[in-house]
């Protein structure tokens, strides 16, 4: 493991709900955690976490083996749209796809629980991200049971054991889709009773921020107890070896920002993408397209300007070694 990946795996692991630990979630992980970090070291960092995502994201795409999954669950507040803006500002948007769930429709209701999530999933090469995901279906749909009776299922489908029988399907259908190929990433950003409060009133105060606010989020925040006790049990019962769990502190929203990135550069370091390698065949017809483009080069120009300019640039790299100490660019 490099030394930018261990430390990026260090950095990460008190954010991970072991697998088999029993979790409350109030008692185990603070919303205002960030590390000993200040705001200013922050934006370093997110800097250098933005551009590992860039480089690895175009490997994955350039391998075509590997898919990612990555879940953002959040109350309302939360900050999973400018985590994700934020997270995946350097990276190429035809290889990445993201998906929000909101009610779901007729059709939707007319198939197992899963089908709608199933259908926006990631091709290989590609990071798709939930914006709320399948675990809405153990947690809004537990604390709102009319939405289980609205989902058709047959009575004896709709018993006490239904939240165990959920836990262990999800389990099971991540681990299918890890075994073949697909890595699942679930964050859930950990917001403050308070701090989504202070959040809700600057939704109503600035004007810009009105569009975002709704009176069914006040609503909501009533069942305050039952979604923490929900999210507690939902940890508890779905980080798996497979596919963790990461509780992010999301009362700061820079440091939310950089233990996604982290998170998530962390899979893909994990997998490790490849570019592909050439064929001998395909090797040839590179030089004899090159030749070919070479010579139709105009008189006086560079046959190849590409290899030209990356010849200078290390004949001045190599000059500048050779610089005596002490002066304008040099070392010492």
């Amino acid at each position: 493991m490099s030394d930018t990946a261990a430390r990026i795996a260090d950095f990460i692991e008190p954010l991970r709900v072991a697998p088999g630990s029993k979790v409350r979630l109030g008692r185990d992980f603070d919303p205002r955690y960030r590390a000993g970090l200040k705001k200013r070291e922050g934006v370093e960092l997110l800097r250098t976490g933005v551009t590992l995502l860039a480089e690895y994201q175009e490997r994955l795409a350039a391998q075509d083996t590997y898919g990612v999954l990555l879940c953002l669950q959040a109350l309302d507040a939360g900050g999973k749209d400018g985590t994700i803006r934020h997270v995946m500002s350097g990276v190429n948007p035809q290889g990445v796809k993201v998906s929000s769930f909101k009610v779901p429709s007729t059709e939707e209701l007319d198939h197992d629980y899963l089908w709608r999530y199933a259908r926006r999933l990631p091709s290989r090469g590609e990071i798709a991200i939930f914006n709320r995901s399948h675990y809405e279906e153990v947690l809004v749909v537990r604390v709102h049971p009319e939405n289980l009776v609205r989902q058709k299922l047959p009575e004896r489908a709709r018993g006490k054991d239904v939240w165990e029988r959920r836990y262990r399907e999800i389990n099971d259908w991540e681990r299918y889709l890890t075994d073949n190929g697909f890595k699942v990433v679930k964050v859930f950003l950990n917001l403050s009773k308070e701090e989504q409060r202070i959040r809700f009133l600057k939704r109503i105060d600035l004007p810009e921020k009105n569009w975002k606010f709704s009176a069914a989020d006040v609503r909501e925040r009533r069942h305050w107890d039952a979604y923490q006790r929900a999210f507690s049990e939902m940890l508890s019962a779905t980080s798996t070896p497979w596919a963790p769990w990461y509780v992010v502190p999301a009362d700061r929203k820079w440091f939310a920002r950089i233990c996604t990135a982290a998170i998530l550069a962390h899979t893909l370091m994990d997998i490790d993408p490849r570019y592909p390698e050439v064929s001998e065949e395909a090797r040839n017809d590179l030089l004899a397209a090159r030749q070919e483009l070479e010579e139709e080069a105009p008189s006086g120009a560079a046959a190849d300007p590409y290899a030209a300019r990356t010849a200078e640039a290390k004949d001045e790299h190599g000059a500048g070694h050779g610089r005596p100490a002490g002066k304008k660019h040099g070392r010492g």
